[in-house]
């Protein structure tokens, strides 16, 4: 089973949870960059939450399935069309042999995960199918996927549903999806998000208008922002004293801030160790909030307390294993 890329779009790349274990020898964790959207289509499918989906940014990405194929689409709403019809997102997707998959415009967000019951049969390098770009490791060959790539699909068991037998066996569909889906939680995808942060480890060392402006003023993501870092704009974010600082472990969500007082929140591909002054830290449960975010969409930060954070993050992974529960129990029902 494979599914071949007709169009590859602005940037298209493997991706699963990321890379694990390797931080020491200077390999980051990479991986989905809303690791919320990823786990949630791979769930929609009948795979584990770890499967490797396609993580498509942006617009343009076309592909054609070669065999009659179960996909979930989640994540930013890039209008995906099949025969110039609109395809559900957030649930279960049967498509027949042959038929396109097209993401048209951005309608909400800025990143789509696609991922296909059994999951992508790519090869696993540091125990993960993840892409690192920069070191052309993992996913497709290490790089982006181009017109004319074959993606291998592993063989599942999940394609037996009666739901979607009998749509097999309908000439007439060259898609179909249950009336049910899992939908995003509230503010999912905007443009103008509130992210919460604790206080970073160099916090102190900010003079006092900085900090007043890190939660009273508006940021905006800039162009040249990607999967290692989003690079911000606005008010600078300034020391008391300049001074240098020790290179140490960084990790997803860190706002460093360099010498010009403008943030960079890290993401999935971002270094392992970091020598600008930390001010904050985005709460694990709001990074994919921001990854969601296009150029010139704007961030106002909001503090939180550690326990507040481990508060939010256990109520959180409470509510995804309820969804996946219900998930699980809609696919043995169908």
């Amino acid at each position: 089973m494979s599914m071949e890329v007709v169009k590859p779009g602005l940037l298209t790349t493997v991706q699963d949870l990321g890379r694990k274990g390797y931080a020491k020898y200077g390999i980051p964790k990479t991986g989905a960059m809303d690791g919320y959207a990823h786990r949630l289509a791979n769930w929609l499918v009948g795979n584990h939450a770890c499967e490797a989906a396609l993580e498509i940014t942006w617009s343009g990405f076309s592909v054609r399935f070669n065999r009659d194929m179960l996909v979930a689409i989640t994540g930013a709403n890039l209008a995906p069309v099949c025969g110039r019809i609109a395809v559900p997102m957030w649930r279960p997707v049967w498509f027949r042999a042959g038929s396109e998959l097209s993401f048209k415009r951005p309608v909400s967000g800025c990143r789509a995960y696609l991922a296909a019951a059994g999951g992508l049969d790519v090869p696993q390098v540091m125990g993960s199918r993840s892409t690192y770009l920069r070191a052309k490791v993992g996913g497709l060959h290490g790089r982006s996927l181009q017109a004319g790539d074959m993606i291998p699909v592993k063989l599942t068991r999940h394609a037996d549903k009666p739901l979607f037998v009998g749509a097999a066996n309908s000439a007439s569909e060259v898609f179909c999806a249950p009336a049910w889906s899992a939908a995003p939680r509230d503010g999912y995808g905007g443009t103008d998000m509130v992210v919460r942060v604790t206080r970073g480890r160099e916090y102190g060392d900010f003079r006092e208008e900085a900090i007043q402006r890190l939660i009273a003023e508006s940021y905006r993501v800039q162009p040249d922002s990607d999967r290692m870092g989003y690079r911000l704009s606005g008010p600078p974010l300034l020391l008391e004293t300049q001074r240098e600082y020790i290179s140490e472990g960084v990790a997803d969500g860190t706002v460093q801030v360099p010498a010009d007082g403008q943030p960079i929140i890290l993401m999935a591909d971002r270094q392992t160790l970091g020598g600008y002054p930390k001010i904050a830290q985005v709460i694990s449960v709001d990074l994919p909030l921001v990854a969601q975010l296009p150029p010139g969409g704007s961030i106002r930060f909001r503090e939180v307390s550690i326990a507040e954070a481990e508060r939010l993050y256990c109520e959180a992974a409470r509510e995804l294993r309820l969804l996946r529960r219900m998930i699980n129990y809609k696919l043995k029902e169908d």
